[in-house]
C-alpha cells in the first residue's frame, strides 16, 4: 500500500524535496564578497581616464566568496597589470582595500579606498 494518491507522480516529489534541501543549503553558504555603487564608481572613473590617456584597455571584474577582485588589462591577452581587491576579512587589520602589482606586489593597502587607488591615480601627480 502506497501513501502516495495514484494520480501524484513521484518524481514531482523528489524534485520538490531536492528543491527545499537546496534552498535550506544556500542559506548556509556565505554571500559572495562585491563592491558597492560607490566604490565601482570610484574605480571606474579611474579606469576611464586611463583609458583615455590610452595606458588601459580591458578589465575583469570577480565576485569570490572571500574577495572582490578588479583586474586592469593593458592587453586583453596578458595577465593583470594590477588588481585592486576588496577583502573584508582584513578589515581591522592593514585595510580591506589593496592594489597588487602583476608580480604580486603589494604597491598599498588601507581602509579607506580612494587612498589606495593613489598607487596607481596619476592625476595628481605635479610636474
Amino acid at each position: 500500500m502506497s501513501l502516495m494518491s495514484e494520480d501524484a507522480d513521484p518524481s514531482e516529489n523528489r524534485a520538490a524535496a531536492r528543491a527545499a534541501a537546496a534552498n535550506h543549503l544556500t542559506g548556509s553558504l556565505p554571500s559572495r564578497v562585491t563592491f558597492n555603487r560607490s566604490e565601482l564608481n570610484r574605480i571606474l572613473n579611474l579606469y576611464g581616464r586611463m583609458v583615455a590617456d590610452g595606458e588601459w584597455r580591458d578589465y575583469a571584474i570577480d565576485f569570490l566568496k572571500d574577495r572582490a577582485v578588479f583586474s586592469v588589462f593593458r592587453r586583453a591577452s596578458e595577465v593583470p597589470i594590477y588588481r585592486i581587491e576588496k577583502d573584508p576579512r582584513l578589515a581591522r587589520k592593514q585595510g580591506m582595500y589593496s592594489v597588487i602589482s602583476a608580480t604580486g606586489l603589494i604597491l598599498r593597502r588601507g581602509h579607506e579606498l580612494d587612498r589606495v587607488l593613489l598607487a596607481i591615480d596619476r592625476k595628481l601627480a605635479l610636474v
